[in-house]
């Protein structure tokens, strides 16, 4: 009789466990030190990388790549990582982890045929660096497209409540008078009118910062074309919130009176994309501001420009814009220990694949994520961003 995987796990005594264990594929994990005027956030943290090596694996960290959200080379050490100085004793790793896009000369270092992890980022990550991707034959998956066996984003779900609540945050911020604002307090004080908050996209981020803006007494109108996700936001936040279908009258009055709009639409697995357009900007008031969570896909306002969060905001028609693709990287520790509880699990379940390869071809939700399959674009709406034929990755991975 043969027994299931689980039921002889149950039976072995622990000395063949670890035998069983010691015959499993080995994977070997990088992770860099980001530059750290624009990326702090870490893929893993001790406690992840505690995970990944007790199931045998090797993770490699660059020093010093945690100490700026106060992880410690030492916390690292003593979770089993091995701690390397040379970056290109992590690139040269089975599967690289990054939070940014990898950048030309990372590429350069990294071997042919492994792994490139990072999100997406589109307007950080440059042609020429996809095109290296190919040249390499590196595989690159993208955590934000991700999914799970609920058919759900994890990472973008996680990063998505973050940045909603850092979203009401940095409007606030950004209309006080010390930022350069007309000086308003975002939300409502007794005898004077409340300040309008107008939602672009019905989202969970979208739910996070109507649920924020709400609680400290701001007026919400969250517009979205889907009418079940405006159903569930307002049955989840109650009648206090003003939903609408994107009606361009309805939505020209509500940006006119806004003061802060956030922009919270993505396109990746969209076929049709919304923009407000510079007209309709114009005819916001001055000193409103705009927040584009969408700017690490290409934005959802004419006006937008991808900017930094050491520069991270621009004033165009006398409106502010807040265009920040890593808005989560404000709160850098929160955000790592959210992405670690994800990348844990992922990692583990490629080591009992055997290999990226094997992972990708069992698991329909992580071959969401893939965009370069061992040299050949698989995602066709990047591929017609960055101008390049994609292929059907179920073909490829049929054909090997």
């Amino acid at each position: 009789m043969t027994l299931d995987p689980r039921t002889r796990q149950k039976l072995f005594p622990e000395e063949c466990l670890l035998r069983e264990l010691a015959e499993q594929p080995r994977l070997s994990i990088g992770i860099p030190r980001e530059n750290t005027e624009l990326e702090t956030r870490v893929g893993l943290t001790p406690e992840g990388v505690a995970i990944v090596v007790e199931e045998g694996h090797s993770v490699y960290i660059q020093r010093e790549a945690g100490l700026p959200i106060s992880y410690t080379d030492l916390q690292y050490s003593e979770a089993g990582a091995f701690l390397v100085d040379d970056a290109a004793d992590v690139f040269s790793a089975d599967i690289v982890l990054k939070i940014a896009p990898p950048t030309v000369e990372e590429l350069h270092l990294m071997n042919e045929g492994s792994t490139i992890m990072s999100l997406l980022q589109i307007n950080n990550l440059s042609k020429e660096c996809i095109r290296l991707m190919m040249a390499k034959h590196l595989t690159a998956v993208a955590y934000d497209l991700i999914k799970d066996q609920q058919k759900a984003f994890p990472v973008v779900n996680s990063l998505s409540e973050i940045e909603g609540i850092s979203a009401i945050s940095v409007a606030s911020e950004l209309m006080t008078s010390e930022h350069g604002g007309k000086g308003l307090l975002l939300g409502g004080v007794a005898g004077i009118p409340p300040t309008e908050v107008v939602i672009l996209g019905a989202g969970i981020t979208s739910s996070a910062a109507a649920q924020t803006a709400l609680a400290i007494g701001a007026e919400v109108k969250v517009f979205d074309y889907d009418i079940n996700k405006l159903r569930q936001i307002k049955q989840h936040l109650g009648q206090h919130v003003f939903t609408s279908v994107i009606h361009p009258n309805v939505l020209f009055r509500a940006l006119a009176s806004a003061d802060t709009v956030i922009g919270n639409l993505r396109y990746i697995n969209e076929s049709e994309r919304f923009m407000v357009s510079e007209e309709l900007v114009k005819t916001m008031k001055k000193g409103a501001v705009i927040i584009d969570l969408s700017i690490d896909q290409g934005g959802c306002f004419e006006t937008s420009q991808c900017m930094t969060i050491r520069q991270p905001w621009f004033e165009k028609h006398g409106v502010k814009h807040y265009c920040v693709p890593n808005i989560s990287a404000r709160v850098p520790r929160t955000t790592s220990m959210a992405l670690s509880n994800i990348f844990a699990p992922i990692l583990l379940k490629i080591g009992r694949s055997g290999s990226v390869k094997s992972a990708i071809a069992e698991s329909t939700g992580f071959r969401n994520g893939v965009y370069v399959y061992e040299g050949m674009m698989v995602n066709r709406l990047i591929g017609n961003y960055y101008g390049i034929k994609s292929n059907d990755i179920g073909l490829l991975i049929a054909g090997f």
